[in-house]
């Protein structure tokens, strides 16, 4: 059981990710801006700005995994890091791939709540041990996450 993966290949992330356009735009929220936690959350925020007809993109690079159930003590921002005024009296939608611990996904939303007028959160997985209740979730899970950009090894040596 402790093998057992959750595996998401590239056309069911497709469906993942309209699903999840869906379920925000059902709920009525329309956000101003998509906020992607990089790396993962760059697919997402892409995919639900088209869905959600946003071109506001932005992004925060934070670190917290280097490797399979390998984190940091704490999630840490990367440069550059967007300034808050760029969210003043804006409807913010955080995207990430996965909450898993939630610390990262805690991290940019208490970042930014002071400065907007509200902020969500939307991931294609949450894990039951998440900090973070996210208001748009595709799926839950207790496993790891196979996704389909970091499923295979880098292309140049490290």
């Amino acid at each position: 059981m402790a093998d057992e993966r959750e595996i998401l290949d590239w056309r069911t992330y497709g469906i993942a990710s309209r699903q999840l356009a869906q379920a925000v735009a059902a709920d009525g929220y329309r956000p101003d801006v998509i906020l992607a936690i990089a790396r993962g959350g760059l697919f997402v925020a892409g995919s639900l700005g088209y869905a959600l007809a946003v071109k506001n993109l932005h992004v925060m690079n934070v670190e917290f995994y280097n490797g399979v159930d390998a984190t940091l003590d704490m999630p840490v921002m990367l440069p550059p890091v967007p300034s808050t005024v760029d969210f003043s009296a804006k409807k913010v939608l955080i995207a990430d791939d996965v909450a898993d611990t939630g610390k990262t996904i805690e991290l940019v939303r208490d970042f930014i709540q002071d400065h907007v007028a509200e902020v969500r959160t939307a991931v294609i997985y949450e894990k039951p041990r998440s900090l973070v209740k996210c208001e748009y979730v595709w799926r839950r899970t207790d496993r790891w996450i196979n996704f389909p950009w970091s499923t295979e090894p880098p292309v140049v040596d490290l």
